[in-house]
């Protein structure tokens, strides 16, 4: 084949080096094939054209990262190619930011706050390497980086149907979206401006800000201690409260959050994040003296946590339970609801839930225990011990029947045995 053909197909394909190498190894062994592909290549070009003094890989850069796949679904192509568009301008920029997904560089970070905006990362020669539209964002996290000398944080952009745990819709399994996140570092000594908070908290008000010009009704989450505290001191930063659990998934080690909307696992790829209506509940296993594993049950299986420290069940626990999250009869209620944990803006600076979230002065998750109490009494009024098996009818009220309904209770048995002191019995097993 002419070498003018062989550049078409280079260029075709320029933007799938993986596809190229293939088309060239079909007309290695099929060189009859070679023009079916120069004529695919001519259309494809055809299709999105190029400039020839600039490679396709980087007119398609947007497309083939963050940009097209969070921007695409849902109808929101053209907020996408807004956000791709160098010449529209930003309310906010940040430059020398350091990102890590999805690619692991530094760009200059900005934000643009209109209703079709979005966040995106430019590069040196100004053209936006990534990003996505706010109308395709789920959730913004701004949350402490444990184990560091300084204090540094990450803020996670996850993308509608990029939460590593919902399964992707089929038209977007071959491009998932991914997370955006990048590191925040807190000025010290001179770089400290008076006056000015060195911490995250202006970055998250600026994006906060993006998010209600936007009309999405989600804010940046933070940690908070009411939701889950660490009980281990940080042996780096004395007196400093940590909100992160130090665990493993399978061989790769990362950190659990128990944030007020879910749980979430990072910082590494895959990161995953648990909203409360994913869930369908929560258990423990291999329960040592020191250590013990957490597995979440979702729709689509089992994940489990490993190697988590004794020293924060109690508090992992407690949250478990305020959420209701060993319990699996709620889990189709979460779902169906998909309760109100992220409420608008201008209800979440009030601490209170938003207005999709109340009705008659009850929040969703109120409805629900309510509902689940009503289960429990419906339950209770239908039970008959002359249909238990091995019973002889008497004795509503007996040890035999609250034993009974202890056994059905998720995850109690451990939390039961521990607070009894079965330290003994744990230590000789694991002799």
């Amino acid at each position: 084949m002419a070498s003018a053909h062989l550049q078409e197909i280079d260029l075709a394909f320029a933007g799938n080096h993986d596809l190229r190498k293939r088309v060239h190894a079909a007309i290695d062994q099929n060189p009859t094939q070679s023009t079916l592909f120069r004529d695919i290549s001519t259309y494809i070009l055809n299709q999105t054209p190029q400039s020839t003094a600039e490679p396709a890989s980087k007119k398609r850069k947007i497309e083939g990262s963050n940009g097209a796949q969070n921007g695409a679904p849902n109808g929101h192509a053209a907020a996408a190619a807004s956000i791709a568009n160098p010449a529209l301008k930003a309310w906010r920029s940040y430059p020398g930011v350091s990102f890590s997904i999805p690619q692991r560089k530094k760009y200059t970070l900005e934000l643009v706050d209109k209703k079709d905006g979005g966040v995106r990362a430019v590069g040196a020669d100004g053209s936006v390497e990534f990003g996505i539209s706010w109308r395709d964002v789920d959730q913004v996290f701004c949350l402490p980086i444990p184990e560091k000398a300084k204090r540094q944080h990450h803020f996670i952009v996850l993308p509608v149907h990029g939460d590593g745990v919902n399964p992707v819709p089929e038209h977007l399994k071959s491009a998932a979206p991914e997370p955006i996140v990048w590191t925040f570092e807190e000025a010290t000594g001179k770089n400290i401006v008076e006056g000015e908070d060195p911490g995250p908290g202006p970055m998250a008000e600026a994006i906060h800000h993006c998010l209600i010009q936007a009309g999405t009704g989600k804010t940046v989450i933070s940690p908070d201690a009411e939701e889950f505290e660490s009980a281990i001191p940080q042996s780096h930063r004395k007196g400093e409260k940590a909100y992160h659990v130090k665990g493993h998934r399978g061989s790769k080690e990362g950190y659990l959050f128990f944030t007020s909307i879910g749980i979430l696992w990072g910082f590494k790829k895959p990161l995953a994040f648990f909203d409360f209506a994913s869930i369908t509940s929560v258990s423990y296993t291999a329960v040592l003296r020191n250590t013990f594993n957490l597995v979440i049950t979702t729709q689509t299986g089992d994940i489990e946590f490993g190697m988590l420290d004794q020293a924060d069940y109690s508090g992992i626990n407690e949250y478990i339970q305020k959420h209701h999250l060993q319990d699996a009869s709620l889990a189709a209620a979460r779902r169906a609801k998909k309760l109100n944990v992220n409420p608008p803006a201008e209800k979440a600076a009030n601490g209170t839930n938003g207005a999709a979230g109340e009705e008659d002065g009850l929040s969703e998750l109120q409805k629900a225990e309510l509902e689940l109490q009503d289960m429990e009494d419906e339950e209770e009024e239908d039970y008959d011990p002359a249909n238990e098996s091995g019973s002889d009818g008497s004795g509503s009220d007996s040890e035999d029947e609250e034993g009974g309904e202890y056994e059905e209770g998720e995850g109690e048995e451990y939390e039961e045995g521990y607070e009894e002191g079965d330290d003994e019995e744990m230590e000789g097993q694991e002799e």
